[in-house]
């Protein structure tokens, strides 16, 4: 009787063990005291720099947003299947408030590789809560596009201005043509 008694509790003693050593390593990876975010914020800086000495116009649709999504580095790949992976923060009257992460999926026929930077700009408070309210907010059709596949100028005329939400996508390098964000999935994350 007493060998069941023990052998229950050394079960029962490793199972709790277990799911304590589970709690423990989870709480070490939550990134509390790295430096993840002081990096996002550094790469943020030399995009909009970047942005702003190669397309002027970029500065007055900054000072018309409410908030702006800057992701300076995602990296893009597919072979009939593909995928894009980038992080990067919102900023809201020049304040990093939140960080994001970018995933895409897609299938087809395509090949290549390719690495580009990203804003959205946030044009009316509904479409900035509205991103800022979702827990996966993914880009559509309702995107207006005013800088894309390495444009020479920025593409911002007074119909677009009226769009609640305008992408700039810049910076490409790689053997794949063309960058879209349909489709593109963004979530908040912590560095």
């Amino acid at each position: 009787m007493s060998s069941s008694f023990s052998s229950r509790m050394t079960r029962r003693g490793f199972a709790l063990g277990a799911l304590a050593g589970a709690g423990v390593t989870a709480a070490c990876g939550n990134g509390i005291g790295n430096s993840n975010a002081a990096k996002i914020d550094a790469r943020v800086d030399a995009t909009l720099s970047q942005m702003y000495s190669q397309y002027p116009g970029a500065v007055t649709l900054a000072e018309k947003s409410t908030g702006m999504l800057i992701m300076p580095l995602v990296t893009e790949a597919g072979f009939f299947v593909g995928g894009a992976f980038g992080r990067g923060a919102l900023r809201i009257d020049g304040v990093t408030v939140d960080y994001y992460s970018t995933v895409k999926g897609n299938a087809g026929l395509q090949i290549g590789a390719q690495q580009y930077a990203h804003v959205l700009f946030f044009m009316t408070q509904d479409a900035l809560s509205n991103f800022r309210r979702s827990s996966g907010w993914a880009a559509g059709a309702d995107l207006e596009y005013v800088l894309r596949d390495e444009g020479n100028s920025l593409a911002a005329d007074t119909n677009t201005l009226n769009a609640p939400i305008l992408a700039a996508v810049f910076a490409q390098a790689g053997l794949r043509l063309g960058a879209t964000l349909e489709g593109t999935k963004y979530t908040r994350i912590i560095p």
